[in-house]
Parts: C-alpha cells; structure tokens; sequence
C-alpha cells in the first residue's frame, strides 16, 4: 500500500521539528528520546507500506492512526518549547497583545467575561470547549466504518494540514496565551461545573506555548469544513458546537481574539488547499469492493 498524503504531511512535519531539535542539540535539552520517537514513526510508515489492499484491519489502522497521533504530537510541542523558559514565551504574548489592542480595542479575552458575566454562557461555552474532540475524531471514524476510505482521508488531510500550520507556527513563535498572562476568572462563572472541567483538562494536558494560532479554531473549522463537502448531514451536526466553540474559547479566555482570527484563517485556508488539491470524486467516495 503507498503512503498517502497524511503520511507525507506528518512525515515531512516531523522531519522539519527533527532538523530543528538536531540544530538546538538533542542531547544538551533532553530531546534524544523524541528523536527516538520519530524513527518509530517513519518505521510505522515502513510497514504501512508493507500492507495490502485486502487487508480490511490493516487499511483502517493506516486511515485512522493520525487521530491517535494528535496528543503525542501537540505533548512534543511542549516538550520542545520547556527549555525556552516563560520569560521568552512572555515575551511573544506582549507583543500579541499589542496586536490584540489595535484590532479589538483592548485585551477583549480578559474583559468579556468580566464585564458580561453569564453562568448560563460560560457553562455553554466551556462545554462547547470539549465540541473539538468529536469534530476532528469522528467523522473519519464513521466514514472508514462505512467504507469511505476517499472521505476519510480527504478529512484527516485537511484537518491535519491546519494542524501542522499551527505546530509549525508554535515552535518558532511560542505563545503562552491568556489562560496563563492573565488572572483567571472568579466568581460563579468560574465555578460552573463545565469551567472547572475545562480547567482541570488544561492543568493535566495543555502544552505551553500553544495558544497562536488556535489550533482548537483551525482544526475545528478544518474538519468541519472538510466533512461538509464529503458528508453534509454528519457536518451539519457540527456546525453549531463549532461556532459555540470558536465564540467561546475567546469568553472563557483560553485564547486571544487574534488567536482565533488567524486559527480560522488557517482552518478555512487549509480546507481550500485540500478541496484544490485532494477533494475525492464522488465516484471515489464508497470504496471499490476488495481485489480477491
């Protein structure tokens, strides 16, 4: 089986970070054993290689390994961006909000909440916080089960070409974001039972340095975008928690405004990229049945 363009796209994403971590030096940060991770991913793609067509397991496993991929991925970031310290990523967070003040007038993710407190909003927001998971994961998911192995890739490809927009972006230009420039909020809008699950995600798995563009916007819109064009009612269930999403992460400030301007810029431009360059035919959309 060849390499698709997924495969080529984290391939060469990984082969960037790998050029980057060898020019840091790998030994004197502590970044051997990610190095060690990347030749198990290009030995992966060896044996992705090694499959056949026929073999039904084998097929899903090389459409879907990218969802599995996201939280290695996005925990490297982190891992790569330590040694900088939280000065320098500071640093990178005033001058995007100066970028913040002459668009929006002000820090509009620290004043929203506080000047338009709503326990009925922050919990809807919070939890639409949560909306990224399914949007970017299941609709490959359901697509491969029916045998839409086309749809499938089409998707990962887009959502994975925002991803790797906004990795990219976050290693040479690290930002912390507003969760971690600013207080957090106080008060019931913080005590909402959504909020404090948000909260608690983000203490045990946020990567510093993540925060422009948002990724969380651009791969949500990415796939959202994507799947409208292969599979219309299973988008139009995302539509809604997509926007929510988008408003959201800006009220609960998880991101700066600018944050998610340029993520949904990445995610709208990444889905035209893909619909120019891998969109499937509809002939091509249900799998052929297998080769005896």
């Amino acid at each position: 089986m060849a390499l698709n363009p997924v495969d080529k796209l984290l391939g060469g994403y990984l082969g960037f970070v790998t050029i980057l971590i060898l020019a840091r030096g790998p030994f004197a940060n502590g970044y051997g054993w990610l190095l060690v991770a990347h030749v198990l991913f290009y030995t992966m793609l060896y044996l992705f290689t090694r499959i056949r067509e026929t073999d039904r397991v084998g097929r899903a496993l090389h459409t879907l390994y990218p969802i599995v991929m996201l939280l290695p991925l996005y925990t490297e970031i982190g891992v790569l961006n330590a040694p900088l310290g939280a000065d320098t990523v500071m640093a990178n967070d005033a001058v995007v909000q100066r970028w913040e003040g002459a668009i929006f007038g002000g820090q509009v993710s620290y004043t929203w909440i506080r000047e338009s407190p709503s326990v009925f909003w922050s919990g809807l927001f919070h939890l639409a916080y949560f909306a990224y998971y399914p949007i970017v994961t299941v609709g490959p998911v359901l697509m491969v089960w029916r045998g839409r192995h086309q749809d499938a890739h089409f998707v990962l490809f887009t959502t994975l070409l925002a991803f790797v927009v906004c990795y990219v972006t976050f290693v040479l230009y690290p930002v912390g974001g507003p969760n971690y420039a600013f207080e957090h909020p106080t008060g019931p809008v913080r005590e909402v039972w959504s909020a404090r699950l948000v909260y608690q995600v983000l203490a045990g798995a946020s990567s510093f340095g993540t925060a422009f563009p948002s990724s969380h916007v651009a791969a949500t819109l990415a796939a959202t975008g994507a799947s409208w064009m292969v599979w219309r009612p299973l988008a139009a269930a995302f539509v809604v928690p997509a926007i929510l999403l988008t408003i959201g992460t800006v009220y609960c400030q998880m991101h700066y405004g600018i944050d998610v301007l340029s993520g949904a810029l990445v995610g709208i431009g990444a889905t035209v990229v893909a619909a120019r360059t891998c969109l499937p035919k509809r002939s091509e959309t249900v799998s052929r049945p297998y080769a005896a």
